[in-house]
């Protein structure tokens, strides 16, 4: 059954094909001469095949394990630079029909406080998010037709994008909410979201439905092909993710593949993102629960593989993490980065009481933006609040030409400076700010182009002097 380019979801995630890489993985994973055949290959930047990268997956080999970890740095370093995006979740409403038994919005559970933002709720959200030095977002809402229905979602948008507050504007927004119709993925659309991004939670079918055992979400295809009435809907920005710990990894990962393998068959270009949260502890959910849980180890070969098998797409990692565990995977392909974040309904404006707490998840790094953002610069990194390629009509196929072309550094570098300047001159700390300084000097060396550079330095001056939103 198993085809790529077919929108049937168990065709193009055809459970047989899933099985079928594992037991050629498992017969492959000491064959060493294949092993180092593969990682060659993967040098070449054009990305690995989902039975390639199970084998790479499989291998238990340390020293090709470090070549692998190695590989992941410099691809990072080839197509993202130093570079780290920032964003911050927004959660808009907990009121969900679905079951889903590993998250506590579920239905059934009564202990969690039920919320859901105003349009003023929002407009002080978003001021907060805003004074943080936030400017790109990723909403989130369960699923309920008429507490949460699109028109409610719609509205959240415009009025986002409506603040203005200080220096500060949200100029990205990206949307996790769930599948939906070509239709209303056309308003998101037109509403001028970033990327839409829709968690499989997992890939396994007949997990997928004892997880789901109730609401709309409970329909196996109708989720799986929601990508591609998204894309169909013209929205050509897709995030991937899996919700690891709740099947076995190797399937979820061989799946995972595919899906971006779909995309780039069907469509001609794959996921602009892929997420890879782990499941952790929430109200009502226990994740010993669930025995699929992996280490850390195992985290940190998956992320390294993600960036050498799909490597022009962005890679996220949330809060869920650790501080100690988001600096090790960075460096192996992380592109994206949430910092300050808050996973309940509010909370930035003002924290929650505790007999009203609504997280969805624990947050297990839980420094302000500040801090995140000194601590990535003391690594190296460049954090980076730029929005530019969203909002000139670079995205899909014309993002994934201007990275895989190398020139992505003309644009991407320049704006990330631009962009972190603006943060450390309306929100940084001191110690920040100095530390901010001295990266952006060093880093202005590394533009390419000269003509880039000169304007770039120009630009850099403007904001000094109070002038903002400047992009290439």
């Amino acid at each position: 059954m198993y085809n790529p380019k077919s929108l049937k979801a168990e065709e193009f995630i055809d459970n047989e094909e899933v099985l079928a890489t594992l037991a050629y993985a498992d017969e492959n994973k000491n064959n060493l001469e294949l092993v180092d055949a593969l990682i060659e290959k993967a040098k070449l930047r054009k990305g690995l095949t989902h039975r390639e990268a199970s084998v790479l997956l499989a291998c238990p080999d340390e020293e090709r394990i470090q070549k692998i970890y190695t590989l992941a740095e410099q691809i990072k370093k080839d197509f993202y630079g130093n570079r780290i995006v920032m964003f911050a979740p927004l959660y808009l409403s907990n009121y969900c029909v679905n079951g889903c038994i590993y998250c506590p919005y579920h239905l059934k559970n009564k202990h969690i406080a039920r919320k859901k933002l105003t349009q003023e709720d929002i407009v002080k959200e978003v001021t907060a998010l805003q004074d943080m030095g936030h400017k790109r977002l990723a909403i989130e809402a369960g699923e309920h037709p008429t507490m949460n229905p699109i028109e409610y979602i719609l509205e959240c948008i415009d009025t986002i994008y409506s603040i203005k507050h200080k220096n500060g504007a949200i100029r990205r927004v990206n949307v996790n909410i769930a599948a939906t119709t070509v239709e209303n993925y056309r308003k998101l659309k037109d509403a001028g979201i970033g990327t839409y991004i829709l968690f499989q939670e997992t890939y396994h079918k007949e997990s997928y439905e004892k997880l789901h055992p109730t609401g709309p979400k409970h329909d196996y295809a109708y989720h799986t092909e929601a990508m591609d009435r998204a894309m169909e809907g013209g929205i050509d920005d897709v995030g991937l993710g899996v919700l690891f710990g709740l099947e076995l990894y190797r399937y979820e990962f061989a799946a995972l593949l595919m899906h971006a393998e779909h995309l780039e068959a069907v469509h001609g270009v794959g996921p602009h993102t892929i997420s890879v949260p782990r499941i952790k502890r929430a109200d009502d959910i226990d994740p010993n629960a669930f025995d699929n849980s992996i280490s850390d180890e195992v985290f940190a070969k998956i992320c390294a593989l993600v960036r050498i098998c799909v490597p022009y797409t962005g890679m996220i990692i949330s809060t869920r993490e650790s501080k100690e565990v988001r600096g090790k995977v960075l460096r192996l392909g992380v592109s994206q980065l949430s910092g300050g974040s808050r996973t309940s309904v509010g909370g930035y404006d003002e924290p929650e009481p505790d007999d009203e707490r609504s997280e969805q998840f624990d947050v297990s790094d839980q420094r302000t933006l500040d801090e995140v953002v000194k601590w990535l610069m003391e690594l190296g990194y460049i954090p980076s609040f730029c929005t530019a390629c969203y909002r000139e009509g670079r995205t899909g196929d014309r993002f994934m030409q201007l990275c895989k072309s190398g020139q992505i550094q003309n644009c991407c570098q320049p704006n990330a400076l631009m962009t972190l300047k603006e943060y450390l001159m309306d929100y940084a700390a001191e110690e920040t700010k100095a530390i901010g300084e001295k990266l952006i000097e060093a880093e202005l060396k590394k533009i390419p182009k000269e003509k880039v550079r000169e304007i770039c330095i120009d630009h850099l001056e403007k904001i000094e002097e109070g002038i903002r939103d400047f992009r290439f």
